[in-house]
């Protein structure tokens, strides 16, 4: 055996020389930026519990992935765009992934098909108490509000030249929902995923950092110091029956809601309903961080350095941002009005938790309106428009995917 040929052949095929000659060094930058997304993830915290799975995903491909010839490669994007194809004969065929996929194509599998965002949901509705919501329905008034960015953010995208499918995508960031903006960019802007789950997350975490001057710049001291009354309890009857009411109602109404609305629900019902407290605990913690897993590391998956480094990117990190700050505004314009309307008997600080990030927008709410009076406590007030965007956000990703998804 040629020793030297030997050495050849292994340098020649390993990620080394693709950097250095075969124009790797796109891939060098996204190993740099998911570097960055770690730092962001362990030393700062911003939502770690994904932010890390995906920065290590986005490490993975791009360790591995050098265009459709990297046959070791744990993603292959080159498969999903066969797989998406109509006109290809391995069109939305999940046996051509699992033949010839890596170990990510196969993880992917669970987002494609929106199975990671609904169980998602589902750990999100047995964690959440409705009660807050139950006891002020105005709050739903906040949670839709709160949506305004998201059609904002659309227009914007259509004016930059991109689809009106991808336009929804990138605009359901403005709902602060990271299940939701996945689970419908799976299904109207699968290319895009990898930006837009990114962006999403990203605002998500840096809400302590986005909403606080928003929160000061459109609210009076006078406003924010405004203490609001305790919501009255909540019977259990109630919170047995709202899951199901609200499951059938939105269903019904957007059939295309039924895998986040239903597992959203399903997972409340079996918080409150009283007899199934071990489906409630496994849900909210065993499942919950399973599934978190897999849908890290997949979504990091789709940030392969020849789809993610392009103008589109940019345009998507800016019109994200755009739209979550808007939907911020939306959520507080409707609180000062229901300030003026009942006579000062509502913070207005409540409307910016209309953003469905539960629960850290209704933390920001209250840390914002004890600054102003250090007696004030906000925070089972800002639930009830917190968890009013959660449903929000799926009804509008609903009423997006009825329009765009034939």
């Amino acid at each position: 055996m040629d020793i030297l040929q030997t050495l050849t052949d292994l340098w020649e095929s390993s990620g080394f020389h693709s950097f250095l000659v075969n124009g790797g060094w796109k891939n060098l930058i996204m190993i740099a930026i998911a570097c960055v997304l770690l730092y962001l993830g362990i030393k700062k915290k911003f939502e770690p519990l994904l932010l890390v799975g995906i920065a290590f995903g986005c490490l993975l491909v791009n360790l591995s992935y050098f265009g459709p010839e990297s046959t070791d490669a744990l993603y292959h994007p080159d498969l999903w765009t066969n797989f998406l194809d109509h006109d290809s004969p391995y069109y939305h065929s999940y046996g051509y992934i699992m033949a010839n996929g890596g170990l990510l194509d196969i993880l992917y599998i669970g987002v494609k098909a929106g199975i990671y965002p609904s169980l998602i949901f589902m750990g999100v509705g047995a964690m959440t108490d409705f009660g807050p919501m139950i006891s002020n329905p105005k709050s739903l008034l906040l949670g839709a509000a709160a949506q305004m960015g998201v059609f904002l953010a659309f227009f914007g995208a259509v004016l930059l030249g991109f689809t009106g499918n991808q336009a929804a995508a990138i605009g359901i960031i403005g709902g602060a929902d990271g299940p939701t903006a996945i689970f419908l960019t799976t299904k109207l802007a699968p290319e895009l995923l990898g930006p837009i789950a990114i962006a999403a997350y990203s605002y998500m975490a840096l809400i302590p950092m986005i909403q606080p001057p928003l929160m000061r710049l459109l609210t009076t001291e006078k406003e924010r110091k405004v203490k609001m009354e305790q919501n009255r309890v909540v019977s259990k009857t109630e919170k047995i029956l709202f899951p199901i009411i609200v499951a059938m109602f939105v269903i019904l109404l957007l059939p295309s809601t039924a895998p986040l609305i239903g597992c959203l629900m399903l997972g409340n019902l079996w918080r409150e309903c009283g007899v199934t407290e071990r489906l409630s605990d496994t849900v909210q913690n065993a499942l919950m961080n399973i599934v978190t897993v897999f849908l890290g590391i997949s979504v990091g998956a789709t940030t392969a350095a020849d789809s993610f480094l392009n103008l589109q990117t940019l345009f998507i990190i800016v019109l994200g941002l755009t739209a979550f700050c808007f939907s911020t505004i939306g959520g507080l314009l409707v609180g000062k009005l229901m300030y003026a309307l009942t006579g000062g008997k509502i913070n207005p600080l409540i409307g910016s938790a209309g953003v469905s990030a539960v629960p850290m927008a209704a933390r920001v709410s209250q840390m914002e309106g004890q600054k102003a009076n250090p007696s004030n406590f906000l925070l089972m007030h800002a639930m009830g428009p917190n968890v009013a965007g959660v449903i929000g956000s799926a009804i509008a990703a609903g009423f997006l995917l009825a329009v765009f998804g034939n």
